[in-house]
């Protein structure tokens, strides 16, 4: 399950309009037509970008009468960006390993 999510989590993530959304709910709760009115698209396909987002658990929507309210599940967000930082914390471990290993050689062959 936590792989299907973090796999919906960067397809959603990977368009513009989406990361767009994501900041414009990221503070406040905004209905599908005030999100829609900060974009040059059609309000269909923002619709489509929500339906995305709300798949992916990078956002939720609260229903209050006929109107929809949109905000960041911030736990999500953040389970992705640790996620992600896995990559960049093992990248530099890998840099760090590889730099001190150049170092031993070098000083080995400065020895000689």
């Amino acid at each position: 399950m936590l792989t299907y999510l973090m796999d919906e989590g960067l397809r959603a993530i990977a368009d513009t309009t989406r990361r767009r959304i994501l900041r414009l709910v990221w503070f406040e709760e905004l209905t599908a037509g005030e999100i829609a009115a900060q974009f040059d698209i059609s309000r269909p396909a923002i619709s489509q970008h929500l339906a995305v987002l709300l798949e992916s658990g990078l956002v939720e929507v609260r229903r209050e009468g006929t109107r929809r309210y949109y905000s960041t599940r911030r736990k999500s967000l953040q389970a992705l960006r640790v996620f992600l930082e896995e990559f960049w914390d093992e990248s530099l471990a890998r840099l760090k390993q590889e730099a001190e290993k150049e170092h031993r050689r070098k000083s080995k062959n400065d020895g000689n």
